[in-house]
């Protein structure tokens, strides 16, 4: 069952802030730039096995 609409939660608060404050720094981090900011991650390719990412 899905909760009722209506205020988020305090943890939907932090994650959106989160979210929008590393989207400002990517974006302040690559101006002027001709390529939109990607938030999200890809996947790795096989060439970058050797690579460890955190998730």
């Amino acid at each position: 069952m899905s909760k009722p609409q209506g205020q988020p939660t305090p943890e939907e608060i932090k994650e959106k802030k989160d979210l929008e404050d590393a989207l400002e720094e990517g974006l302040e981090e690559t101006f002027p730039g001709s390529d939109p900011v990607n938030v999200t991650q890809p996947a790795p390719s096989r060439a970058d096995g050797h690579v460890k990412r955190s998730t």
